[in-house]
């Protein structure tokens, strides 16, 4: 269990240091730091929830193929992690956390959040947990990249990106061999 606890909370917690990194990159005050860590917590910690409560209706209806619908959308974004590209520019200005950009923010840091809210039940590992580690790890990460984005620089985050698409994707693979195995 702890395995796959880290499995999914790391490459999660990458992923939204890289997104801080960038905006730390533009420089932003304490009460920008203070309001964009509420908003990544809030996102990221609600989204399994979303998830969770579209995964369980979705895999009634489906029946025995909803764990492989699951898999294969932690896949899919893992190798979407793997392949976009964020614009430092685009990041910049929705650090501002004004109206639809506060939420097109957040619900850009939080859709990997989303998919493994589709796999908890998969994944047999208790939601409350999975989530209390999320916003644990949202605020450290948060606060990392947006103080240490300016000092780190653009490849540095976006290898954390990748690293992160790389991890989700593996834990994808895992899942569809326990599946396929069992």
């Amino acid at each position: 269990m702890i395995a796959k606890l880290i499995a999914l909370i790391v490459p999660l917690g990458l992923d939204t240091f890289a997104v801080a990194a960038a905006i730390g990159l533009m420089g932003v005050s304490t009460s920008q730091r203070t309001r964009i860590s509420v908003l990544f917590i809030g996102f990221e910690a609600g989204m399994p929830l979303v998830g969770l409560a579209l995964g369980v209706p979705l895999g009634h209806a489906i029946g025995s193929a909803a764990d492989y619908v699951a898999i294969g959308i932690l896949i899919a974004f893992g190798i979407y992690t793997l392949i976009a590209q964020d614009d430092d520019e685009r990041l910049g200005e929705l650090a501002e956390l004004k109206g639809l950009r506060a939420l097109a923010l957040g619900l850009s840091i939080s859709l990997d959040e989303l998919a493994i809210g589709f796999t908890l039940g998969l994944l047999r590992i208790s939601a409350v947990l999975v989530i209390a580690l999320i916003a644990a790890q949202t605020l450290i990460v948060t606060q990392l990249g947006l103080r240490l984005g300016n000092r780190l620089g653009s490849r540095t985050r976006e290898s954390a990106e990748r690293l992160a698409g790389a991890a989700l994707t593996t834990l994808g693979i895992i899942l569809l061999a326990e599946k396929l195995l069992a």
